[in-house]
Parts: C-alpha cells; sequence; structure tokens
C-alpha cells in the first residue's frame, strides 16, 4: 500500500506505512457444516486463485490500471455502483490504481519501503507509537467506502479535510484438540473456545494521518476506532468498558483500543511527532488489529504481552536511519480513573493476628485500597535504527517503566524486535522479551487464599469475578509474594511467491516460571505454519495449522473461570479466518 495526495472524489489508494486490511463475516456463516469442511472451502478457493495476482479487469469501458484520468467513469455515480465496480476492479489485483500525479510518497532521503501489502500485514518496519514519519500521506487508506462516497457532498467534505472512515470484519474458525467448550485452547489466543466459529473483531476507524512527507508546516492527525467481537478479551484494558469481561464474561464485546489525536512538528530535526489518547503498546511484531498480523493466531510471546497504553508518545527522527521515542502514561491496561480511585476492604487487617489467623492481612492491611496498584505514572523510552536500503531494522525498547506494582497488568517490559529481508521474496522478523511485576501474591500462600476468599485484594473474586489477573506460584509456601518474571522469544520466517501469497513460519519458546501470565508454571514451545492468500487488496484468508506443548505440568484444555484444571501437555489447532475490508 502506498500513500496517495488528497483527492475529493476519487478513490484513495492504501498508505504503506499504515497497516490496514479487513475481513468477510459472509463467507464463514457455515455453523450448519462440518468445521474441516469450511476450513477445507477456504484453502481450496485459495489454491484455485493462485497465479492470477497479474490479471488486468476485463469489463469496464476502460482500464484504470492503465489510464488513471477513467477511473471515475469507470466507477459510476451512484454509491453502490461506485462501491461493487471498486470491489470488481481490484479483484486479483495487489493495489488498487495508482495516480501517475501524484506527489511522492516519502522521502526521497529515506530507505525505501521494506515490504508491500498486500501480501505483507505492512510496508514499514512496525516500530509503534506514531503515524510513520517521513511516509504517509493524508487521505492514503484504500478503501472501498470511500471510494463509493467519492462523488457525495460527504465524501467531497471528508476528502477536503483529510478524513477517510474504514475497517474490516474479521471471522474465523478453529478445529481443537482440546475440547473443553470454553476457553480450552488457552493459553493459545485469539480463539479460547475450541472447535468453533466466531467473530473475531468487527473494526471501524475514522482517520486523518497527518502529512509526514512534507518539511514546511506543522500538521495534525487523529484516529478513532471502535472494535466489536471475540477479541475484545484481549483489547480491554481495566476501567475502560471493561465490565462485560472482568464481571461478564461475555464472548462477544466491544472496546475503543485507538482513540489518540497527534501533532507532528517536521521542523524538529527531520520530525517530531507528539501522539496522545490511548494507543497501541510498542514496539512488537503482532497487534491485536487482524490486518495488521502475518498469520490468524498470535505467539504466547505476544499474547501474554503489553497491548495499549492511555497517555503523551513523543517519537522523534533523528535522521533517515535512527527514531528515538520517549512517552508518558498511566501504565499498561490501565484508566486515568485508576490513578487514585480507592474501594472499602472487605477484610482489612486486624491488628494483633498473625499468619494463619483470621482477619491477618498483610497484603491490603488498610480500611480501603486501590482499585488497580498498578496505575501509576509510567515511562517507555524506545530507539530505532533502519538501514540505508530499509532491509534491515532494530527497535530496542524499555516499555512501561515504573515501580513494577502489581496491578492488572502493569509489566515492566525489556526487549526488541528485528527484521532483515534477504531479498524480495524472504524475510525474517524476530522479538525476544524480558518482563516481570514485583510483589505479586503467592498461590501457594494459605495466607493468601484466605485473602482472597474474604475479598481483601483489588484482584480478589468480590472485584473481579472473571478473568482476573493471576498469582504466582512463588517457589514455596511461606513466601507471601514474589516477583513474577516472564520470558518470550518468537519469530515469523517468511515467503513470498508473488504480490498476492506469503507464507509463515513461525517458531517459538515462551518461559513463565512463576505461572502468572499464563496460569501454569512452565516452559512453552509454539510452532506454527501459515499461509496468507489474498484475492484482492478487500479480501484476505489465512489457513494455518499450529502445536503447542508444555514441557511441564499439563497447561491447555482446562477453564480457570469454571475450576476446571489443565489435562493436556500439548495441542494441535488447524484453523483460519477470513478478513474483508471496507
Amino acid at each position: 500500500m502506498t500513500s496517495r495526495p488528497p483527492r475529493s472524489s476519487r478513490p484513495t489508494l492504501i498508505d504503506l506505512s499504515v497497516p490496514r486490511r479487513q475481513p468477510l463475516e459472509a463467507l464463514c456463516r457455515q455453523r450448519g457444516r462440518p468445521l474441516a469442511k469450511a476450513l477445507a472451502v477456504a484453502v481450496s478457493l485459495g489454491w484455485a486463485s493462485l497465479g492470477h495476482a497479474a490479471d488486468a479487469p476485463a469489463t469496464g469501458r476502460c482500464d484504470p490500471y492503465q489510464h488513471y484520468e477513467c477511473l471515475d467513469s469507470y466507477l459510476g455515480d451512484g454509491f453502490f455502483e461506485r462501491l461493487v465496480n471498486y470491489y470488481a476492479l481490484e479483484w486479483n489485483q495487489p493495489s488498487g490504481p495508482s495516480d501517475p500525479k501524484a506527489p511522492p510518497a516519502r522521502r526521497d532521503s529515506f530507505p525505501p519501503a521494506a515490504q508491500t501489502t498486500p501480501p505483507m500485514p505492512f510496508t514499514e518496519w512496525p516500530y509503534g507509537g506514531t503515524t510513520s514519519l517521513g511516509v504517509t500521506r493524508p487521505n492514503s487508506v484504500d478503501s472501498p467506502l470511500m471510494t463509493a462516497l467519492g462523488n457525495t457532498a460527504l465524501g467531497s467534505w471528508m476528502s477536503d479535510h483529510h478524513l477517510q472512515a474504514y475497517g474490516w470484519v474479521n471471522v474465523g474458525a478453529n478445529f481443537s484438540t482440546s475440547d473443553v467448550a470454553h476457553g480450552g485452547n488457552s493459553p493459545a489466543a485469539y480463539l479460547y473456545n475450541p472447535n468453533t466459529i466466531q467473530l473475531d473483531q468487527a473494526v471501524i476507524y475514522l482517520d486523518r494521518f497527518p502529512d509526514t512527507v512534507q518539511k514546511d508546516h506543522i500538521d495534525w492527525g487523529m484516529r478513532l476506532s471502535a472494535i466489536y467481537g471475540e477479541n475484545y478479551r484481549y483489547t480491554t484494558a481495566y476501567g475502560i468498558s471493561s465490565g462485560q469481561l472482568l464481571n461478564q464474561n461475555n464472548v462477544n464485546g466491544y472496546d475503543f483500543p485507538m482513540v489518540y489525536g497527534e501533532l507532528f512538528i517536521p521542523q524538529v530535526l527531520e520530525g517530531l511527532m507528539i501522539r496522545a489518547g490511548r494507543y497501541i503498546s510498542l514496539p512488537d511484531i503482532e497487534a491485536q488489529l487482524a490486518p495488521n498480523n502475518y498469520m490468524y493466531t498470535h505467539s504466547m510471546t505476544y499474547t501474554f504481552d503489553n497491548y495499549t497504553n492511555t497517555g503523551v508518545q513523543g517519537s522523534l527522527a533523528l535522521n533517515r536511519n535512527w527514531i528515538v521515542q520517549l512517552g508518558v502514561s498511566v501504565g499498561t491496561e490501565a484508566s486515568i480513573r485508576h490513578l487514585h480511585d480507592t474501594v472499602p476492604n472487605p477484610y482489612p487487617n486486624v491488628p494483633g493476628t498473625g499468619p494463619g489467623q483470621v482477619g491477618y492481612n498483610p497484603l491490603y492491611p488498610g480500611a480501603t485500597f486501590r482499585v488497580d496498584p498498578g496505575a501509576m505514572p509510567t515511562w517507555t523510552a524506545c530507539v530505532r535504527w533502519n538501514s540505508d536500503d530499509g532491509r534491515t531494522d532494530v527497535n530496542a525498547c524499555a516499555n512501561d517503566l515504573n515501580r513494577g506494582t502489581y496491578g492488572y497488568n502493569n509489566l515492566q517490559w525489556f526487549g526488541f524486535t528485528a527484521y532483515h529481508s534477504f531479498n524480495e521474496k524472504w524475510h525474517l522478523s524476530y522479538e525476544a522479551y524480558h518482563l516481570y511485576q514485583k510483589g505479586v501474591p503467592n498461590a501457594l500462600n494459605a495466607d493468601v487464599q484466605t485473602i482472597y476468599a474474604h475479598g481483601g485484594a483489588p484482584f480478589s473474586p468480590t472485584f473481579i469475578p472473571y478473568n482476573a489477573p493471576n498469582l504466582a506460584n512463588c517457589g514455596n509456601a511461606t513466601q507471601l509474594t514474589c516477583q513474577a518474571d516472564a520470558y518470550g522469544t518468537t519469530a515469523y520466517l517468511n515467503y513470498s511467491p508473488d504480490p498476492l501469497n506469503n507464507f509463515s513460519i513461525r517458531p517459538e519458546l515462551y518461559w513463565d516460571p512463576e505461572g502468572q501470565r499464563t496460569g501454569t508454571a512452565t516452559h512453552y514451545g509454539n510452532f506454527a505454519i501459515g499461509w496468507q492468500h489474498w484475492y484482492s487488496p478487500q479480501l484476505e484468508v489465512r489457513p494455518e495449522i499450529a502445536y503447542y506443548h508444555s514441557f511441564g505440568p499439563a497447561a491447555f484444555n482446562g477453564n480457570a473461570n469454571a475450576g476446571i484444571a489443565p489435562n493436556h501437555n500439548s495441542q494441535t489447532v488447524l484453523s483460519g479466518d477470513v478478513i474483508f475490508h471496507f
């Protein structure tokens, strides 16, 4: 996807620096058919269309790919006519038609784009926290909806003000060797329910991209996002519509994972971006939004990582190769109102009591305690290096640094991501990190169990009956608390034979020594193979197969909310999804 300039009545083309994709719910409404058959149909459809990436449109009075000036006449006048014709125009094409009069989509001095999308989930190596610097134009998303609106008063007004509305629907299915109805696939995500078809996410964005290519004026941007579906379970931040997950355990729900504004100041070195609001955590290969990922499933390394922050993030391009980032937030998956919110403690410490006695609560002894003790001023500091040829990229980050107090998800994260393109068909993405929380209550300690049973802790069932943060297995039962660590490393080796297909191999190791992240103290291994096939820039299918293994205690086929202990050391999951963009 390449950046394009503003156009009032013409379709906007996708920005290479801004990930976008979408799913097709209609193709997956097959609850009456066997799951395996539904997956097989999706796979066979993809194979049937291999080799057609270069086919040009065969219908219409002209070919807009050859003569861009006839695009409007090709599309027609009515909203639905333009919508249908644009989907048809892009069928079997890797991108929309390009305006030859468009100004450059990136600064000449910057390294070239790393990838193309399709078939990749990004064009710039991901670094997060900002609209990509030096390579973003307004009105640059390839959206059939905006194309259909292009010759209406609303569409013209939005284009004139550089606003775009677009989104996707993502539906998936899985067949698993685990069979506990609710949560049996955990700690694998995002398909925690085995052997089902589900609406993963229906998403809509309202965007305004600042022009980061130009260097002569300050510009601004914004994003409002809304998501509905099963995947809200992973984007939820405590205190932001979180009752759906923590009090009701709804299978489907809604969230607003990105609500922010941006100010771009190009006169500071090669450009300074200031983002304020709720945004995706840095840096990560993977992301919550389906089109931003190679595969349907996620690595465990990503599953138990930071997801979103609410705060202010600054990103400064020092030169064409180096970007530094510094931000302050209220913590991971935390809300501003929880900085000071307290609630009465139903089980305060009784003076004179000791271990094993009723009323003993050394964890939270006061008459009140913080709703989320992990919500506090938090720092993020990252640095990015991108090679002159754009083929190699490294991001090192200290993400969400504060006192490390045990909170809803107060993760202290130290790690890096790295990317390298071997040639136009092969590239590798790699991530490794260490994260921790301090003072996590010990699940093996009898006093901790009593305190939680009586509501004497912020995350006890009294306050969070479902999906509360896990306790830790702290080595011995005498400890009240301990530091809970986790270590993750994963890679994606990608082979793209043509512009509409990519194949990914994902090996992974994950170590959760105290079991606080996954619920089981053990080492994990994961190996997955996936295929991403695009019928057009607007329709993608992603079949895959993944094998997970616990090298210690059983970790799969359980349900913590229902008190069902895991009883499988391994599981195999065949899955796939469809993303339909609008």
